[in-house]
């Protein structure tokens, strides 16, 4: 018998004499030629990074929206560490660049495409990329968004215009232009919606309806595209310690007051990280939840189970 130690776990692994192990090179694209080989389990199954290992996105194109602040960044980062090949979309050349050298850094591979996912030909010109960079579209997740305040005799028309532009009719046109190429490589589709998609929230009703949108958009989509074997599924964040509420016109004073209040209004005790939320993103992304769709899940330290205050 032949040991060596697994690359993956590190735990001693034997074959017999004679027959090969399974190897892998190494984890960052830019070091193969360098690299030596290391040894896999043989029964993957045993391996305490399976879990690791089929979320693994080598060879895969996906493209991520909002990729330049919070929880798209977040996943667009996340997702260079699994070594996949991302389309960032996003307004500010500077931000692209930074979050595609991040990605880089971590072992996947990034384009940029600076586009306003509401313009018309945005979607267009979003696929194209991932298309000529890569060659193809396996993953696309949508989280570009804007929250506005507002109940109902305050909010315009603008204001009601530019949450539905931005949160559901942008994330409808590109993943209208992307189904073809979802269904050619059995793709998956990640929404990012919110909580305020699940339950109403007063104060912010043109974004609670947007999100609401979103998530129905997700399940009729998921319905439609099943047969092509495309997947779609949404995360519905909490309170999340992004630039969403920044931009919406809180100081920072009015910020930190608003994270010290979301301690009392999440179970958990806490807003929470872009990470948090990133995480369930891959998994829904991933060959993990290949038997998941039309799901809208909270990931939101509880707070869809409590009464609104």
């Amino acid at each position: 018998m032949k040991a060596s130690v697994c690359g993956k776990c590190g735990t001693w692994v034997q074959a017999p004499q004679g027959k090969r192990l399974a190897f892998e090179r190494s984890s960052d694209w830019r070091e193969k030629r360098r690299a030596r080989p290391r040894a896999l389990c043989s029964n993957r199954d045993t391996c305490p990074q399976l879990y690791t290992a089929r979320m693994s996105f080598t060879g895969k194109i996906v493209i991520v929206t909002g990729a330049t602040s919070g929880i798209g960044q977040a996943a667009a980062e996340m997702l260079g560490r699994e070594h996949a090949s991302v389309v960032l979309v996003g307004r500010n050349d500077e931000a692209l660049s930074a979050v595609a050298r991040a990605v880089g850094v971590a072992g996947g591979r990034a384009v940029t495409c600076r586009v306003d996912v509401t313009q018309p030909d945005a979607a267009d010109a979003i696929v194209t990329t991932a298309v000529e960079a890569f060659g193809g579209i396996d993953v696309l997740v949508n989280a570009a968004g804007v929250i506005a305040s507002g109940t109902l005799d305050q909010t315009n028309d603008a204001t009601w215009e530019q949450m539905l532009a931005v949160n559901l009719t942008a994330p409808f046109r590109l993943m209208r232009a992307a189904a073809s190429h979802l269904a050619a490589r059995k793709g998956a589709i990640v929404n990012v919606s919110s909580v305020n998609g699940l339950r109403a929230f007063p104060g912010v009703l043109a974004y609670c309806v947007s999100k609401a949108g979103v998530d129905q958009l997700t399940r009729c989509a998921a319905l439609e595209m099943a047969p092509a074997g495309v997947r779609v599924n949404a995360v519905n964040p909490g309170v999340t310690v992004t630039n969403l509420h920044r931009r919406s016109g809180m100081d920072e004073a009015q910020y930190a007051a608003f994270l010290e209040r979301s301690k009392t209004t999440h179970p958990l005790g806490r807003p929470g990280q872009p990470d948090d939320v990133a995480s369930l993103i891959l998994f829904l992304a991933s060959d993990r939840s290949a038997w998941m769709t039309g799901e809208t899940i909270p990931v939101d330290g509880g707070r869809h189970l409590t009464c609104a205050r």
